[in-house]
C-alpha cells in the first residue's frame, strides 16, 4: 500500500493536507485546474534558483493566495521587494484576479524531501558521480536531524548502456503508517545520456493524532 501510493496522497485528511485549497463547481474546475498549473510552472521555472519546496494556492470567490515555500526567500523578494512585485504582475496576468503572495523560509532544506531530490539532480546534471551525490545527501540529511531517509535514482546512470535503479537509504521509512510524518520529493536530471529520474523520501517523526479520548470513552 504506502509503496503504491505517494505519502501525502495516503495521509490527506488524516495528518496532511492538499496543496490547493478551493472549491468549485463542475464546469469551472477544469480551469482552475490548469489554471494552478500554469502557476506552479511558472514559479518552478522563474525561481529556479530560490530552492522553492512547494507551493500552495488558496482560492476564494474573486482573490488568489500563492504560498511559496523557499529555502532562500531574498531571492524571491529581491531588492526593496521588486521581485516579488513583477512577480505577482506576472501571476496576475496568468489569472486575472485578485492575487497575494506570502513567502514561507524552509529553515532546515537539508531536511526537505523535493529540495533533496532537486540538489541531486543538479549534481548529476554536473556530472558528479552518482553514487557519490546520493550518499552524500543522506548523511547530510540524517547529520540535520532526519530520522530517515530513502533516495533512488533511474535513468542510463553513470552513462551505461542499460537504465536500471540504484537506491541508498538509512534510518526507517514507515510508508505504510499514517502517523508518521514522511515527504516525497521528485526531480528529472537532463545529462548527455537522457534523463534520470530522482525519487527521495524523509522521515521526520511521528505526527500526534487525536485520542479517542478527548471525544470520552464509553464505560
Amino acid at each position: 500500500m504506502g509503496h503504491k501510493v505517494p505519502p501525502l496522497g495516503n495521509r490527506l485528511g488524516i495528518t496532511k493536507t492538499w496543496i490547493s485549497r478551493w472549491y468549485s463547481k463542475r464546469q469551472g474546475f477544469p480551469k482552475l485546474l490548469v489554471e494552478d498549473d500554469k502557476i506552479r510552472r511558472h514559479l518552478k521555472s522563474g525561481l529556479a534558483n530560490a530552492a522553492v519546496s512547494k507551493v500552495e494556492i488558496e482560492r476564494t470567490a474573486s482573490k488568489v493566495r500563492v504560498i511559496i515555500h523557499s529555502a532562500r526567500p531574498g531571492l524571491v523578494i529581491g531588492r526593496r521587494g521588486a521581485d516579488i512585485d513583477r512577480l505577482r504582475d506576472e501571476l496576475h496576468s496568468l489569472t486575472h484576479r485578485e492575487l497575494t503572495i506570502d513567502i514561507k523560509e524552509v529553515k532546515n532544506p537539508a531536511v526537505d524531501a523535493q529540495l533533496t531530490a532537486e540538489n541531486i539532480a543538479f549534481q548529476l546534471e554536473r556530472q558528479i558521480s552518482f553514487r557519490r551525490a546520493m550518499k552524500r545527501s543522506v548523511q547530510t540529511a540524517m547529520n540535520s536531524g532526519a530520522l530517515g531517509i530513502r533516495v533512488r535514482c533511474g535513468g542510463r546512470l553513470g552513462g551505461a548502456e542499460m537504465s536500471r535503479v540504484e537506491s541508498y537509504r538509512d534510518g526507517k521509512i514507515p510508508l505504510g503508517t499514517f502517523r508518521a510524518d514522511i515527504e516525497m520529493g521528485f526531480a528529472e536530471a537532463k545529462t548527455t545520456y537522457g534523463r534520470i529520474g530522482v525519487k527521495c523520501w524523509i522521515y521526520k517523526g511521528d505526527t500526534v493524532l487525536e485520542s479517542s479520548a478527548s471525544h470520552g470513552t464509553r464505560t
